[in-house]
């Protein structure tokens, strides 16, 4: 029974009531793995410390894990500890390629089973999907590592778009008209949570669904 809190921009005030409530215990007693790996190739890591800053003034104390240094061995050993793991943003396809190389994704289905909280940000939003076709449309992430599987974790059965607003949603229009899978796309003031293995968008404003006629 996953539980998962998929946002666009991280633990953003539209959102974070919905993250606490998941919580069986107060930030100052949850031990939160931080995953930064994403962020590697960006030059201005702004993102990163946004987060942490959040993250410390919600009352969280955070601990880093570097998939590029991991392998399933070494985080099985690691990630089963703790109550939250936080994927960070940055490249989607940079990301990916470090999930699978690591062994992440099986640790990650055993932490999950155990009743483990999964929280991405962008990035690590994305890979939670279907596939990560989603990340180079709106050219805003490019295939650096130029993986040929785009296949992702699958923990939700759509695709994920995200930072979504007035500026680029007709290329995200444009983009799943050619494609036949359902995309929920996410504004940054939004997040795709999962509780009970059932999907739902929470935060504020109109909703972004395309190629389902599923409500979330």
């Amino acid at each position: 029974m996953k539980k998962l809190l998929l946002t666009s921009d991280g633990l953003v005030a539209e959102t974070t009531d919905e993250f606490l409530k998941m919580l069986n215990k107060g930030p100052e007693e949850t031990r939160m793995c931080f995953i930064p790996t994403a962020s590697d190739p960006l030059k201005d890591k702004w993102g990163v410390t946004k987060d942490l800053d959040r993250l410390k003034e919600l009352g969280f104390q955070t601990y880093d894990v570097d998939l590029k240094k991991e392998n399933e061995n070494s985080l099985s050993k690691k990630l089963l500890d703790f109550d939250v793991i936080f994927v960070e943003g940055g490249n989607t396809f940079y990301l990916l390629k470090y999930v699978r190389e690591s062994g992440f994704y099986e640790v990650l289905l055993e932490f999950l089973g155990c009743g483990g909280i999964y929280v991405g940000v962008s990035a690590g939003s994305v890979i939670a999907g279907l596939n990560i076709e989603s990340a180079g449309w709106k050219h805003s992430d490019r295939n650096i590592v130029d993986l040929k599987d785009l296949t992702g974790l699958r923990l939700v059965p759509f695709v994920i778009s995200v930072h979504i607003d007035e500026s680029n949603l007709e290329i995200i229009r444009n983009a799943v008209a050619k494609v036949d899978y359902p995309v929920v796309a996410l504004t940054d003031k939004q997040a795709i949570l999962v509780e009970n293995d059932k999907p739902k968008i929470v935060g504020t404003g109109e909703r972004y669904i395309f190629n389902t006629e599923e409500q979330l």
